[in-house]
């Protein structure tokens, strides 16, 4: 069971201020390509803390870009987690749904590893803080405090990034 807390920044402005204030704490950022074929995960999200099983597993860049090309192939794909899809849910085959861009910049700060998104979806961009951890309320304490004590305007995220995909439009 993934536990994270999820705080949405309402601007790039909001999400550039976060950066320079982290900067100092920088691990790494990674740029992510998401791209979905079913929706059968479904993330409960109460009070900016999100929960929802999650299995990952990596994929050979070369199988993927095959797959995104023609999704009829991840029937074919020597993987754990599509064989779990397959028995669990019963799916004889796969339709790409699309998906969106990510850049996630990563920080170890005060003791957790804080993730600032920037998502680039085909209507428009949205800015996240999420920071996996099994004491969600410590730590969305720690952050709403950094944001206060800073400046830094920011909500609770009531959707999951693929539920905002699915809707096609940013949340309110």
């Amino acid at each position: 069971m993934e536990i994270e807390v999820k705080l949405r920044l309402p601007n790039k402005a909001s999400h550039q201020k976060v950066l320079q204030l982290l900067s100092p704490f920088h691990i790494t950022t990674h740029h992510q390509h998401n791209t979905f074929f079913d929706g059968t995960a479904k993330a409960v999200i109460t009070n900016g803390v999100s929960r929802i099983e999650e299995d990952e597993e990596e994929v050979d860049p070369f199988i993927g870009y095959a797959c995104l090309e023609d999704p009829g192939k991840l029937m074919n794909v020597d993987s754990r987690v599509l064989g779990r899809v397959k028995e669990e849910f019963g799916a004889n085959g796969f339709k790409g749904l699309g998906g969106f861009r990510t850049v996630k910049s990563v920080y170890e700060w005060n003791g957790v590893k804080l993730e600032v998104d920037e998502v680039k979806y085909e209507f428009g961009d949205l800015y996240e803080v999420e920071c996996e951890n099994v004491e969600p309320k410590k730590v969305k304490g720690m952050i709403e405090t950094f944001f206060k004590e800073n400046g830094i305007e920011y909500s609770e995220s009531l959707m999951s990034k693929f539920t905002i995909f699915r809707a096609a439009k940013l949340p309110s």
